[in-house]
């Protein structure tokens, strides 16, 4: 947070500073943008609400491609994100479109953000991601859509452990 109005051109020129890190750390990938930790902030109620303006911004959309492509340039990386199969990696070996129905998504959140002993509202979220899901999928930039070449996994009934199952047995098909 840098406690400035919402500004494309600032935004724009942070995007192209800032260097994105992950490290591995037991069950959790830590995030670190310019050596500050962001792993709890970027799953704020604060973050995830303006998340898709933000991504709407050409510079931005751009500068994020460059760091997710720096962060996968030797393989071995598994990646999500809104338009990694579509852009970022459009050549990937294993392309997975993964989706669950807005009330589980709404619930899934709900979960965590309670854990986290933050007040949520269950609605409110499913009309947050509802809204999301419409703004990325219509935005010019990069629209939230699903590769031609990749698979669909509807995760709506599966727990998380039958999610990593399920990618496990994928790529060890697309292995052999």
């Amino acid at each position: 947070q840098t406690g400035k109005a919402f500004d494309e051109d600032f935004i724009s020129g942070l995007s192209q500073t800032m260097v994105i890190e992950f490290r591995p750390e037991a069950k959790v990938n830590r995030v670190f943008v310019d050596g500050v930790e962001v792993t709890d902030a970027i799953r704020s109620t604060e973050v995830t609400a303006i998340v898709s303006k933000v991504a709407a911004i050409g510079a931005v959309r751009e500068a994020m491609v460059d760091q997710q492509r720096r962060m996968g340039e030797s393989g071995g990386v598994l990646m999500d994100g809104r338009d990694i199969g579509t852009v970022v990696f459009p050549n990937a070996q294993l392309k997975i479109f993964l989706t669950a129905s807005v009330e589980e998504r709404a619930m899934r959140r709900y979960k965590e953000l309670v854990a986290k002993g933050e007040q949520v509202d269950l609605e409110q979220l499913q009309k947050d991601i509802a809204s999301r899901d419409k703004q990325d999928s219509e935005r010019a930039i990069s629209p939230l859509r699903q590769a031609e070449d990749a698979l669909l996994l509807d995760t709506s009934d599966m727990d998380i452990n039958q999610v990593t199952e399920k990618i496990m047995q994928l790529v060890q098909e697309r292995a052999q």
